[in-house]
């Protein structure tokens, strides 16, 4: 990520909330309406963050990070790879005020089926699982479309050296320095493992 950010692959720009707090303590939350626990974000802060914001410029998407988003895949992250700028939000706390996301928020991100202190860390899933794929990011851009779920399956298993460890050999056929078998040998170890350990990737498939 660093690398990227160095060859201007890349920008990343992290926004402070706080600064467009309200009051002496900069406050971001407050109760939320009817009652219950938990705080919510303050639909004045983020609104004024996210206008100042839009008048430097535009962005593709404005994406809110929330458990009750679309599922992150690796068909979304290349598609968004495409893109040019994304403006993400981290809520915090028990959410941000339902008013951002009917007027601001274009798409919604999960990164599981699990709930997280704050946005911050699927934010960071998706900057790295988008980046990767950005071409110059990687030193070798083929590596990125080998990847698990690039095509659906799972990744084969992968040896280095040496070729012998305790008796634990690496499979023949991967120093033949036969590309054709190799890739063939590949291919059928990747189907096998998905059926085996994600048969759902397969039906998704079809």
């Amino acid at each position: 990520m660093q690398r990227a950010k160095d060859k201007g692959l890349i920008s990343i720009n992290l926004i402070d909330i706080r600064d467009y707090g309200q009051g002496k303590h900069r406050q971001i939350d407050d109760y939320q309406y009817g009652g219950g626990a938990g705080m919510v974000m303050m639909v004045g802060p983020l609104s004024e963050c996210i206008e100042e914001l839009l008048m430097k410029r535009d962005y593709d998407e404005i994406i809110f990070l929330t458990p009750d988003g679309v599922n992150l895949e690796q068909g979304l992250v290349n598609k968004l790879s495409l893109g040019s700028a994304y403006l993400l939000i981290c809520g915090h706390y028990k959410g941000i005020d339902e008013r951002i996301r009917e007027n601001y928020v274009t798409m919604e991100i999960s990164i599981g089926d699990y709930v997280l202190s704050g946005g911050e860390l699927p934010a960071a899933v998706l900057v790295d699982s988008i980046s990767r794929v950005v071409p110059g990011v990687l030193n070798d851009g083929s590596s990125a479309l080998t990847d698990s779920f690039q095509d659906s399956l799972l990744s084969p298993p992968v040896y280095t050296r040496p070729s012998e460890y305790k008796g634990w050999q690496v499979p023949e056929i991967l120093r033949s320095g036969n590309d054709a078998a190799i890739d063939e040998w590949r291919r059928t170890q990747a189907l096998e493992r998905t059926k085996q350990r994600r048969p759902d990737l397969l039906e998704d498939s079809l």
